[in-house]
Order: structure tokens, then C-alpha cells, then sequence
């Protein structure tokens, strides 16, 4: 289908050049004080995992600022909250530890970028630390960090992100429940009982 592709890392590597030496001086193998005090700030991340057989899967994970917890400064737990039980990420750790995460605060154009193995965890006395509002979460996903490191802002600035003056007027969003009703090609089903199965979802199984 494409005729002109990078076959290699040293074509990669001639194509664009090397890395500037200062993003690879600002890596670190642990948190820091200061990554410690982004993550009690972030409320949300993106979770990269891969199973097996390569085939890879990025979700986001959220709660409130801190959800995600230091344990010490190789090691940082996440809570696994209710949703849908496909459990597409922890599914992968099974078969592939390596994850790879990023760390967002809203306002902020830098991110916090993690990389690492994980493993997921049901011990009560950490999933009772976890806890945030209701019951503990089920599940936590404790990953050993080996990379970390600030991204830096370019993407954001170049997207406008945070600049609400940017940001589609509602009425221009697309519509979810019309997505999830033709997605799922249910027979006789509408858009209105999948909003109604939505608003179920978010009021009973959020956390």
C-alpha cells in the first residue's frame, strides 16, 4: 500500500538524526520528589499495554488528583474502578508486563511519561488505600517504573487543548449514544435507551 517506508532503526536514525542530548539527560529510573508531586496532581492517565502476540491497547484511567499512588520511589499503584469487565489492559499484564504510561494535568502542557512492568494486585490492605469514594476497587495495578521522564509541551501547544476558545460548542460534538446504538446494531434499539443505559452506568458503576 505505501511505497516510500522506513525499514529500520538506522534508517529511522539517518532520516530524522539523534536524539537531543538534553531530552535523554532528563531521564530518570525512579520518582523524584517532583514526579511524586505531579502525580498527586494529575487526575488522569493513559495506560499503553500489549499482550502476547503484539497486539496493543491504550486506555485512560482516571480519579480524583492522586489517584494514582507513590508506594516508594520505584514503585506506583493504580486503582482498577467498575466499568465494562473487559479488562483488555490487566488481560495483557498477564501475558506481557511492559506498560508504558502518561500522566496529564489539565492547564498543564507537560506530561509525565512512565515506563515499566506491572503487576496486578488484589491485596486488601493496598486496595484499602486506593480507596477514593465507596467501596475499594477490585484490582490495582502496581508498575515498577524504569523510565521517566517530562514530555514536553509541543503537542499541546500545537493542538490548543486546554484553550476552552478551541473547544467545539456541544451542539458540534458528536453524538455517543448514536455511535454506541449503530456500533452495536442491536435490532430495535434507539439512541434514547442507550443514553438511559449510560446514565444507569455512570450513576451505579463509577467507582
Amino acid at each position: 500500500m505505501l511505497d516510500d517506508v522506513i525499514e529500520g532503526p538506522e534508517e529511522l536514525r539517518e532520516h530524522v538524526g539523534e536524539p537531543i542530548q538534553r531530552t535523554l539527560d532528563k531521564e530518570l529510573d525512579h520518582l523524584d520528589h517532583h514526579c511524586a508531586d505531579f502525580l498527586a496532581r494529575s487526575p488522569i492517565a493513559m495506560l499503553a499495554t500489549s499482550g502476547a502476540d503484539g497486539r496493543c491497547d491504550c486506555s485512560p484511567r482516571g480519579g480524583p488528583p492522586g489517584f494514582a499512588r507513590v508506594l516508594d520511589p520505584k514503585h506506583l499503584a493504580l486503582p482498577d474502578y467498575k466499568g465494562n469487565r473487559r479488562q483488555d489492559s490487566h488481560l495483557n499484564v498477564t501475558e506481557n508486563p511492559h506498560v508504558g504510561l502518561l500522566f496529564l494535568i489539565p492547564g498543564l502542557g507537560e506530561t509525565l511519561r512512565i515506563n515499566g512492568t506491572a503487576q496486578i494486585s488484589r491485596e486488601p490492605a493496598l486496595l484499602g488505600e486506593l480507596a477514593t469514594k465507596g467501596d475499594p476497587p477490585q484490582l490495582a495495578l502496581v508498575v515498577e517504573a524504569d523510565e521517566v521522564y517530562m514530555h514536553c509541551a509541543k503537542a499541546f501547544i500545537r493542538s490548543e487543548l486546554w484553550d476552552p476558545s478551541t473547544w467545539l460548542p456541544e451542539s458540534e460534538l458528536p453524538s455517543v449514544t448514536q455511535i454506541y446504538r449503530d456500533h452495536r446494531n442491536t435490532p430495535g434499539l434507539t439512541p434514547e435507551q442507550v443514553g438511559r443505559e449510560l446514565e444507569e452506568s455512570y450513576r451505579t458503576r463509577l467507582w
